[in-house]
């Protein structure tokens, strides 16, 4: 399984595109980035978002119209798709899968799998597609999602780390900002973080 991955706008928000024998799917087409995945896919499958902040979703609605492809978001942040929460003059898009806590899919002969963890928004959740986790702004390198935006949760995000602290499989990790890491890796700083919040 080929990834490729750009960081987008000045938030540096990481946009995958995942190569899938059949075609392949988005993740998060944040600012500008409807340019660099329509010279990339070639089979475009679906397009998911792992969460519905602004810089993660700004592209949907101009690849839904140009690929006419499905897009997935999580249901609980679905409203943020549709309103420029933040006033950034984003374009308005509707998900044509509404996520509703954890579900598979499957996507191009793959099975593709929603895993709820909210805390920075209502509807974070990482997404697996075999060994990998695109995590979102869930958790990242050494550190974890902002829970102080507005419909941010500490006490969600407590929660989220005690069941990600359950997960037993060592998956490579793509995070919304920054470099990869691992479950195992984030699974030793967790504590730290639990204390913080």
């Amino acid at each position: 399984m080929q990834i490729l991955s750009k960081p987008m706008g000045v938030f540096q928000t990481n946009c995958y595109i995942v190569f899938l024998p059949k075609g392949e799917i988005i993740i998060d087409p944040g600012v500008d980035a409807a340019d660099w995945v329509k010279s990339k896919v070639a089979t475009p499958l679906a397009i998911l978002n792992t969460h519905g902040h602004f810089d993660h979703v700004w592209s949907n609605h101009k690849l839904q119209e140009s690929l006419k492809t499905v897009l997935y978001a999580p249901k609980k942040d679905a409203f943020m798709l549709q309103n420029d929460t933040f006033g950034y003059g984003m374009d308005s898009s509707v998900p044509d899968v509404e996520v509703d806590g954890d579900q598979k899919f499957e996507i191009g002969g793959e099975i593709v799998e929603f895993l709820h963890f909210p805390g920075h928004s209502p509807g974070c959740s990482v997404i697996r597609i075999a060994d990998t986790i695109f995590s979102g702004d869930f958790i990242f390198k050494n550190s974890i999602g902002r829970t102080d935006f507005p419909h941010g949760s500490s006490e969600d995000m407590k929660k989220s780390i005690l069941k990600f602290l359950e997960f037993k499989e060592d998956l490579k990790i793509y995070p919304g900002h920054g470099g990869s890491t691992s479950v195992k890796a984030e699974q030793k700083n967790l504590p730290y973080w639990l204390e913080y919040l």
